[in-house]
């Protein structure tokens, strides 16, 4: 019968997905508990990088420099610089990125930036001292969240489809249903589970890095001095930049010809 193999299929997106997921979330407190006593700071570059990647990072150097007046980031979306020495590597990756012109769009300077080696060799320190997921695992366990989500829906898809196909006996199809609400059950129970034990589910910090970002967090204020509103930036990205003019900036499309 047809069902029945909308019935296997059913299962074996759930199953797989389960399964993934689960090892994702093994591995991924493996790595917590070896890294459970590292109480260490991060800096504002380590929480960029740990919250939005390479382009996180770019972005805070930005908007530290134009806060600094050492750079002019206009709405239109254009990067002017103002003072040309880099008091870090991260900087320095910025300035060679706008060229020797002192002008340039701030996309590509943020995408060159981001790809540096001052990022590289980041992204390899905090790889290293386990904060940082490398790079063949930086999508597992988000990407073992979104694809039990998919099965998710595949499973109710599936369910109708097999419901829709004629049957002599309307049991039958009472049958089918509840057949088929078990895989459904199944991913459901392990997407709850998920948010409880391993959320937020994050694309670059491990779960140590994703406890020191919470701290972090919490002690994150806008409104306060210039490093915990930077701070703020680095954690949450542009989106929590106050000023207007640098949010255009930033978010500045050019039009379409």
């Amino acid at each position: 019968m047809l069902w029945v193999l909308l019935l296997l299929l059913a299962w074996a997106a759930a199953g797989i997905a389960c399964t993934r997921l689960c090892l994702a979330s093994v591995r991924a407190a493996a790595a917590d508990e070896a890294h459970a006593h590292d109480d260490r700071g991060l800096t504002l570059y380590e929480a960029a990088f740990l919250s939005g990647g390479p382009a996180r990072v770019a972005e805070l150097t930005l908007v530290s420099m134009a806060r600094q007046r050492r750079l002019l980031l206009a709405h239109t979306g254009w990067a002017t610089v103002v003072d040309p020495r880099g008091r870090d590597d991260m900087e320095r990756s910025v300035l060679g990125a706008i060229g020797p012109d002192g002008q340039s769009r701030i996309a590509p300077v943020r995408t060159s930036a981001a790809a540096a080696e001052s990022v590289r060799a980041l992204a390899d320190r905090l790889v290293a001292a386990g904060l940082a997921l490398p790079d063949g695992a930086r999508t597992t366990v988000a990407g073992a969240v979104r694809q039990v989500r998919a099965a998710a829906v595949a499973v109710p898809v599936l369910a109708a489809v097999a419901l829709l196909t004629p049957s002599p006996d309307p049991r039958e199809r009472t049958l089918v249903a509840l057949w088929f609400l078990l895989p459904l059950v199944l991913t459901l129970s392990c997407l709850a589970i998920a948010r409880i034990e391993v959320h937020p589910y994050t694309r670059w910090a491990s779960p140590a890095g994703q406890r020191l970002l919470g701290a972090l967090t919490r002690r994150a204020d806008p409104d306060s001095d210039d490093r915990t509103y930077l701070t703020t930036v680095a954690v949450r990205g542009v989106r929590a930049v106050g000023e207007p003019h640098l949010r255009a900036a930033f978010g500045h499309r050019e039009p379409h010809v």
